[in-house]
């Protein structure tokens, strides 16, 4: 199993969480961003509706000893794209002891903010975008949270042998897949692959953060930039369901842009159920439909973020190692773990890895992942047998 270690930042009070530290599209441009063009999830709607009642309404009880529940749901914008939020609760006295809506999704508006001010990098003004900016060599000061983000980031770099790499903007830019780029017929030439390469690598950044008021990262190589955005929605979505875990929610599900975390039961006592799109059908159709027993998932794919060149078609998710954009492999990767975070940074991972080595690393580290791949124009499903287990 992969190591855990505990958090050391908070992100409301008392709130401490752990992950595995072991083990990046079309949006509005009001919304800061966070760049990665992983697929959606779909619930499985005929399930998860029939689970909630009216907003804010609180239901009756079916027998003298049952307590009635209020569930909430909301929608909303942020990272570039949408989030939705379902939690539910028992009112122990009555329709006034439940759950205030706005205030929680004051709450969780001002928590996204304040994430987004601490990672974005369509932010100018966020940490990580004054750090790209940043000269070399010198320590930058930035919140608990950033340094324990980045600091997870740089060790799911070295459990996945470098395939999750939080430092390719540049290379993002190199082949088009960023707002600022001009398209060409032509994909990036070898020898500006290489040059960019230099200054890429997460093995190149430091990170302070053993004490909490003096928290800094560094980078070691002239114009290195870090982008969060493999972790930043994952890791999002486990602070909201902190946040609402603490507020008194006895169950709900979080999702942003396709990341998802579900904990406890629904308010009928049924487990939250989560569906995986089909790549190979238009009008996202379902593929598989799996059980979130306070867990979450993440899926990364290739086919509805890419560029075309004359070469061919290639995906927004490139190799760190040497610089090229997957043209070939899974059309998508879908990890379950018990932190959003972490489903998240492993769906990427796993994508570059491929089917075989991606298959075989999973086995070897305890990880749930299914692999979505076309063969002969049907669809073909792979998981570790650490994925059976959320199976419908």
């Amino acid at each position: 199993m992969l190591p855990t270690k505990q958090s050391i930042g908070k992100t409301c009070p008392t709130m401490i969480f752990r992950v595995s530290d072991a083990i990046a599209q079309r949006d509005d441009r009001k919304s800061p961003r966070f760049y990665r063009g992983d697929l959606k999830l779909y619930f499985a709607l005929c399930v998860l509706v029939a689970g909630c009642h009216d907003r804010g309404v609180t239901s009756a009880p079916v027998a003298d000893d049952a307590m009635p529940e209020q569930t909430l749901s909301w929608e909303g914008r942020t990272m570039g794209t949408t989030f939705r939020v379902v939690v539910w609760a028992e009112t122990r006295d009555g329709p006034s002891g439940g759950l205030d809506q706005k205030l929680l999704e004051q709450s969780v508006e001002e928590r996204l903010a304040q994430i987004n001010q601490h990672m974005s990098t369509y932010q100018a003004d966020s940490e990580l975008s004054q750090f790209n900016v940043a000269p070399s060599h010198h320590w930058f000061s930035v919140s608990p949270e950033t340094a324990y983000v980045v600091d997870a980031a740089i060790g799911y770099h070295r459990a996945t042998n470098g395939m999750l790499d939080v430092t390719i903007g540049p290379l993002m830019r190199l082949w088009g897949f960023d707002d600022s780029s001009k398209m060409t017929q032509q994909g990036p030439t070898h020898e500006q692959i290489q040059d960019v390469l230099k200054r890429v690598g997460s093995q190149h950044v430091r990170v302070r953060s053993e004490e909490k008021d003096q928290a800094a990262i560094q980078k070691m190589v002239e114009g290195l930039e870090i982008d969060v955005s493999s972790l930043a929605k994952g890791y999002a979505v486990d602070q909201l369901v902190a946040l609402l875990r603490q507020a008194g929610g006895a169950g709900g599900l979080v999702e942003i842009g396709g990341e998802v975390r579900a904990w406890g039961h629904r308010a009928d006592d049924r487990m939250w159920r989560v569906g995986i799109e089909n790549p190979l059908i238009e009008g996202r159709t379902l593929a598989q439909i799996v059980k979130l027993d306070n867990a979450a998932l993440a899926t990364s794919g290739d086919y509805r973020n890419f560029r075309s060149y004359r070469s061919g078609r290639v995906s927004h998710l490139i190799d760190p190692r040497t610089g090229m954009a997957q043209s070939t492999g899974p059309r998508s990767v879908s990890v379950c773990a018990k932190t959003c975070m972490e489903s998240d940074a492993l769906a990427t991972a796993l994508f570059l890895m491929g089917q075989r080595e991606g298959l075989a690393w999973s086995e070897d580290n305890g990880v749930a992942a299914m692999f979505l791949t076309i063969e002969n124009g049907k669809l073909r499903k792979v998981f570790s047998s650490h994925f059976a287990s959320y199976f419908e």
